[in-house]
């Protein structure tokens, strides 16, 4: 039997409604602490140019795709014993050191013009998500939090540990600090443990169940530290780095064998013009995608390496492997908050107290984010453009009404500076599974995603799980002088049908049956991975299958998200592989010499 779809229009008891704009704004501020602003005391290094002033053609040892969290952390270990290019799509993120400051991250993210730092896409469940396009990737628009991949993790994907723990420490050496807790999180810290999420482990990067504080690439003083500051480590006569490079795709030639072999990759800049770039004439010279979950399949799909068929009803000529698993596997944690008014006046402060639970929820939170309503306006605005531009199949009209009725709300005079407070559960793993498909042949568009949130039952019942649990830390002793008394969490769970949280439709049942609930009010925690993924696409080594030159070393190999949060794993990932890298080629090159 069809259920009833829950009218944006239905209000509850008339005393609330303003509150519940309020509360719709929390969503838009708080979703976002995994979102923020980079302002990085090194201004610009010497060897980071704009690719106007690239030469029409060059070679390298290494060309690698990508300037991001895992892509710095390679290049910057690459540079100590070969030649290194590195093609970032944005730009720097020290051209604005205002934008470092906690208070300021919002203004960062919902700034989604064509040259920010942000890049918005919406995936086709109904989802609003973000790509970064900046040097240092998502660590320059995230929340900064730390925690390392658990012991049961490193072991799966058969890293080799002492490895793992010293690159790990080579990233927490230049980025990484100790938070100091404030009243909230402390409160948010003492309600997990009120709420069953023991032990307490205290200050601590490891990923062990219990409720603990991780670190944070925020300083003391508020600035952030990102992946793009691990360039600090790079040999600067080794490297070069070229922004606002667009790379359009990947060459291959033919070996003697069987084998297609990467050897070239052309990059356009702001100007239109194309350089063309090759590897060195030697044989450990590769390619190297490091241009994340969404812009690696892209990438080796627009270059003729993915599933035959789709490749040659998009036109993208030639074929150069099918590779039917390219862009399978897409995953995204979904997240599901609760917004809470607080009475309490307390100091801004982003992820840092997280309880991991043994049901396989993350339970995290921010406080006192603030928002213009402006800067919504811009957001919602950017979402109804992108649905124009991609013409989605759904129905457009029964999708974004919800938002263009939110969007006359604020005009009708709320336009005030809001402080806004949010706990949120995230799904391990997930279990449910996407893909990724082409809308054309542009590498600057988004291609279009479906991440299929909540399609297998057990992500349901964490999500459930973890909402039940974020409930109890509401109702909690130790979190009472941080909520209004007559405010229960059952009502802000209510307020969330009636607002635009993304395009999915609302079902009456939501507002009893926490499952319908997650289903219909599912966001992203910005933790999306797959697409190239170890044993399907790449081999434990990193390397394109079927494929010679070509590796992909980023979120995208990864077939579930490490941690609560994976940014620490993934600059990990870009020292552990350059430096093993370079090991291969010593050994290569001894060999050489020997023989």
């Amino acid at each position: 039997m069809k259920q009833e779809v829950f009218s944006f229009r239905t209000k509850p008891r008339q005393s609330y409604i303003r509150m519940g704009f309020h509360i719709f704004l929390t969503i838009f501020v708080t979703i976002f602490i995994f979102h923020g602003s980079c302002n990085c005391d090194k201004g610009h290094y010497t060897f980071m140019k704009d690719a106007t002033l690239a030469p029409t053609y060059a070679s390298f040892d290494y060309i690698l795709i990508g300037g991001g969290t895992s892509g710095c952390a390679l290049a910057a270990t690459l540079s100590q014993n070969a030649r290194v290019l590195v093609l970032e799509r944005g730009g720097s993120p020290y051209d604005n050191p205002t934008a470092s400051d906690l208070g300021n991250f919002a203004n960062t993210l919902f700034n989604i013009t064509p040259n920010s730092w942000s890049q918005l896409f919406i995936s086709e469940d109904g989802v609003y998500n973000t790509r970064a396009r900046v040097l240092g990737g998502g660590s320059v628009i995230n929340a900064g939090f730390y925690t390392r991949a658990g012991d049961d993790y490193v072991e799966e994907v058969e890293w080799e540990r002492e490895a793992v723990e010293a690159a790990y420490e080579w990233v927490e050496k230049k980025l990484v600090f100790e938070p100091h807790v404030m009243g909230w999180q402390t409160a948010f810290k003492d309600g997990l443990l009120e709420a069953g999420v023991n032990p307490y482990n205290g200050f601590t990067y490891d990923h062990i169940y219990g409720t603990k504080i991780g670190g944070t690439i925020f300083d003391g003083a508020g600035h952030r530290h990102t992946a793009a500051n691990l360039l600090e480590y790079a040999n600067p006569d080794n490297i070069v780095v070229y922004l606002h490079a667009s790379v359009q795709k990947i060459l291959f030639t033919k070996t003697d064998g069987p084998r297609p072999e990467a050897y070239q990759v052309i990059f356009e800049d702001t100007k239109g013009v194309l350089h063309k770039v090759e590897l060195a004439n030697n044989p450990m010279n590769e390619v190297i995608l490091s241009a994340g979950a969404i812009g690696s399949p892209h990438l080796l799909m627009l270059s003729g390496v993915g599933p035959m068929a789709h490749l040659a009803a998009h036109g993208v000529k030639p074929v150069i492997l099918d590779h039917p698993m390219v862009g399978q596997g897409m995953g995204d944690n979904p997240m599901s908050p609760i917004f809470i008014p607080s009475p309490t006046p307390e100091e801004m402060s982003l992820v840092q107290a997280v309880g991991i639970t043994k049901f396989d929820s993350y339970i995290e939170g921010g406080n006192n984010v603030t928002l213009s309503f402006d800067l919504t306006r811009r957001f919602f605005d950017g979402v109804l453009h992108v649905l124009n531009e991609t013409s989605r199949t759904t129905s457009t009209k029964i999708l974004t009404q919800p938002i263009v009725d939110f969007l006359r709300s604020l005009d009708r005079g709320f336009k005030d500076m809001i402080a806004v407070n949010g706990m949120f559960q995230k799904v391990a793993g997930p279990a449910s599974r996407g893909y990724m498909e082409l809308r054309n042949r542009n590498p600057d568009d988004n291609p279009s995603v479906t991440f299929n949130y909540y399609q297998e039952p057990e992500d349901l019942n964490k999500c459930v799980e973890g909402l039940k649990t974020i409930i109890k830390v509401i109702d909690s002793k130790a979190f009472t002088k941080y909520k209004y008394p007559d405010v229960t969490a059952r009502v802000l769970l209510n307020f969330m049908l009636g607002l635009p949280t993304n395009l999915r439709p609302r079902h009456v049942t939501s507002m009893f049956n926490l499952k319908q609930f997650c289903i219909d009010n599912v966001m992203t925690v910005w933790h999306y991975h797959g697409g190239c993924q170890v044993g399907k696409v790449v081999d434990k080594n990193y390397k394109v299958l079927g494929i010679d030159a070509l590796r992909v070393i980023d979120g995208s190999t990864f077939l579930k998200s490490p941690g609560t949060n994976p940014q620490a794993t993934v600059m990990m990932l870009g020292r552990y592989m350059g430096q093993k890298i370079l090991k291969e080629r010593a050994a290569f090159f001894k060999y050489q010499e020997e023989a």
